[in-house]
């Protein structure tokens, strides 16, 4: 391990140790209080231009698969924790953690007070840093952070999103035979990629819906052209990294699918497009909400479901005009769930396919077949 410096945009620089990857890297830093998972969080492309600070204080212990991959590759900018464990014990291991973010050119940060970390975001919020094996003057790493675009300026769909259209071919992980399942569809959908987690896809198909994967740039007459014809059922709008408010032709596409009344179920960003489709902007949470243990409401049936989240950003409670809220987040009573008035479209701000997390929320893909 060598040291690496990191600079806060508050002004805070600190020394760690390093594995992964060296280098210089910029992004946003933000908590995630999961207690397992590390992979799944790491390949989640929502992660794409952050770093991830985790809570739990052991990281690498279970080291890393294939069939825990999330997506192709590892999106975050790095990981930081407070001990990294380079031996992993489990039989599923197949590489170490060091070796995964190396393969991808990512950072990783130990050897560091990550509860410090926490609590100044917390107190603070959500904020910009540069990390570095390289420079270690901290008035230079200020001058690197300052010149630097924040995360809110950069369009990370385009470069997590799918350059070719696919059929997913999994369904649910089987913990009995270690494999995924087949699927067994009756249905059939087209999954807009703004950075779409493998689970998502696993248990949409598992849910009984062909899932046709296609790029965030296929144009709105195309899906209503398959809808009109039959050739879909409807449509989902995937999870995806940074600021939903920059992406004007994602907007106005789900625009067209509104107006063409195509069934349209949102999970994350898809969420939070859907309400700035209708009228109604988003608006940036202080730290946001990155966890597997999170509650939230079911306000349909009044039970409490664990969940996994990972977001910034939050649709405004005054989308009540359009839309009827399902389910409420009770840490911040923020809007965790919707149904529109006016057309076939549902969405939810956690993440009801988990991986990691509970399984809680898992319902709710049923719920977007049975309306199709």
């Amino acid at each position: 391990m060598q040291k690496v410096s990191l600079y806060f945009e508050n002004g805070t620089f600190l020394e760690a140790k390093s594995f992964g990857a060296e280098g210089t890297s910029v992004g946003e830093i933000v908590f995630n209080t999961s207690l397992t998972g590390y992979q799944e969080i790491v390949t989640d492309p929502s992660y794409a231009g952050q770093f991830v600070t985790f809570t739990m204080p052991e990281i690498g212990n279970v080291g890393c698969n294939a069939q825990d991959m999330e997506s192709k590759r590892v999106h975050c900018k790095g990981i930081i924790v407070r001990s990294y464990q380079q031996r992993p014990s489990n039989f599923r291991s197949e590489e170490t953690l060091d070796n995964l973010l190396k393969k991808y050119g990512i950072l990783g940060i130990t050897e560091i007070d990550t509860r410090f970390l926490t609590k100044m975001l917390r107190s603070e919020g959500a904020m910009m840093m540069i990390a570095s094996t390289e420079i270690h003057d901290a008035a230079e790493l200020k001058k690197l952070l300052s010149e630097s675009p924040r995360i809110e300026e950069i369009n990370y769909i385009e470069q997590v999103s799918t350059k070719e259209s696919y059929i997913h071919q999994e369904a649910r992980y089987n913990a009995e035979t270690f494999v995924y399942e087949v699927p067994n569809t009756t249905k059939k959908i087209i999954a807009l990629d703004f950075g779409i987690k493998r689970n998502i896809l696993n248990e949409l198909t598992h849910a009984g819906m062909e899932v046709e994967v296609v790029p965030n740039s296929m144009e709105a007459e195309v899906i209503i052209e398959k809808f009109k014809a039959k050739a879909i059922d409807g449509v989902f709008l995937s999870n995806g990294p940074g600021d939903p408010l920059i992406l004007k032709e994602e907007q106005e596409k789900i625009r067209k699918l509104i107006a063409a009344k195509v069934p349209l179920f949102g999970i994350c960003l898809g969420h939070q497009l859907l309400s700035i489709a209708h009228g109604y902007d988003t608006y940036k949470l202080k730290f946001g909400h990155h966890g597997g243990n999170h509650p939230v409401k079911n306000k349909i049936n009044g039970m409490v479901e664990i969940t996994a989240q990972n977001h910034n950003y939050s649709v405004p409670d005054n989308i009540v005009e359009v839309a009827t809220v399902t389910h409420t987040n009770l840490f911040d009573n923020t809007i965790e769930g919707l149904r529109y008035n006016d057309s076939p479209t549902m969405s939810v701000q956690h993440h009801p396919e988990a991986s990691p997390g509970p399984h809680e929320s898992a319902y709710i893909f049923t719920e977007f077949k049975n309306m199709l």
